[in-house]
């Protein structure tokens, strides 16, 4: 028979669980058990490998210590390892202790929550170990406590050994029915090859890195695109302007609200266009850089465009209308 031991305290001298852990162990040796004891803290970067440590396991104890809130951040990050890259079977098939002392408050809901997440995992509970110890003195000077740690070993044993059923839980039926976590379709093999590149920092690094050059690569990509886009309309304007002698306006376009506007300034005979905000303006007009792109191939108006709605506009309606005068882009279509 072998027991592993996970522990997800912070390794503490006066640590009341690793007192009780220790006593436990004494009492596997005397049966003859294999122990082999996980020091979560000190295998942070490789938690995300350990489930692989149950194939070979009969029974197991989660060991955590409540110093404020909860059973603590590296027993979570194994539970979750677990349901993430633990072979289901073989964990249906695996015993579990809680052992859980409190040095504020919790200790019961800290055992009531491992129970419930091995159970939702498929595995096999124990009955375990909780208790409120703010010195771990009186452990070390109550027989009665150690006597009651010892007996709690050997039932474990006991129940291993004889692999004494329990009533089915509802906390089951989650994996079966409830569970909505995406199903990735891999083999135990395929698991531990991901859990093993997970938990391999330079790799996630390394990853990171490549994801970041992609997303940058292809945000300039998209700018490219974006300003290929700019440039061509104010190619448009100034290629289809058409002079009105005596008309003066300026004109804002707005496409988002995170770009520069388009300004369009126009005096007689000149015309100035790009990106940049002008205070003072004549007309505003908003619209989606897909109806200017219509409006500068021909299928579109400005007074068109306002009128279907797809353009919305502040100021003299008449300089609005004036742009199509201005700015004539369907002769091309003729």
């Amino acid at each position: 028979m072998k027991i592993n031991i996970y522990y997800g305290g912070r390794g503490l001298i006066d640590d009341p669980t690793l007192y009780a852990i220790e006593k436990m162990e004494e009492v596997f040796r005397e049966l003859h058990v294999t122990i082999e004891r996980f020091m979560l803290y000190d295998m942070k970067n490789s938690i995300t490998m350990l489930p692989q440590t149950l194939k070979d396991a009969d029974g197991i104890i989660l060991a955590t210590t409540v110093e404020w809130y909860g059973i603590g951040g590296y027993m979570m990050q194994f539970l979750d390892a677990c349901w993430l890259y633990g072979d289901k079977e073989k964990i249906a098939e695996i015993y579990m202790c809680p052992v859980v002392m409190s040095t504020t408050y919790g200790e019961r809901d800290g055992e009531l929550n491992m129970a419930s997440a091995w159970e939702i995992l498929g595995g096999r509970p124990c009955s375990g170990i909780c208790g409120y110890i703010e010195d771990i003195a009186v452990l070390e000077n109550n027989e009665a406590y150690n006597d009651l740690i010892e007996k709690k070993a050997e039932d474990m044993y006991r129940t291993i050994n004889k692999k004494i059923l329990a009533l089915p839980a509802s906390n089951q039926a989650v994996n079966r029915f409830v569970s909505i976590t995406k199903n990735m379709d891999l083999t135990p093999k395929e698991a531990e090859q991901l859990s093993q590149y997970a938990s391999d920092d330079s790799y996630v690094q390394k990853t990171k890195e490549d994801i970041r050059e992609l997303t940058s690569i292809f945000r300039d990509k998209l700018g490219e695109n974006e300003q290929d886009d700019q440039t061509m309309f104010l190619k448009a304007l100034r290629e289809h302007f058409e002079p009105t002698v005596g008309f003066r306006g300026m004109y804002k376009i707005v496409f988002d609200a995170k770009k520069l506007p388009m300004y369009i300034e126009i005096d007689q005979k000149d015309m100035a266009c790009g990106y940049d905000y002008r205070e003072r303006v004549d007309v505003e007009i908003q619209m989606t850089e897909e109806t200017m792109n219509d409006i500068i191939h021909g299928r579109m108006t400005f007074q068109r465009g306002f009128m279907s709605g797809v353009m919305k506009m502040k100021g003299d309606f008449k300089l609005l209308r004036q742009l199509d005068q201005l700015f004539v882009f369907n002769k091309d279509r003729l």
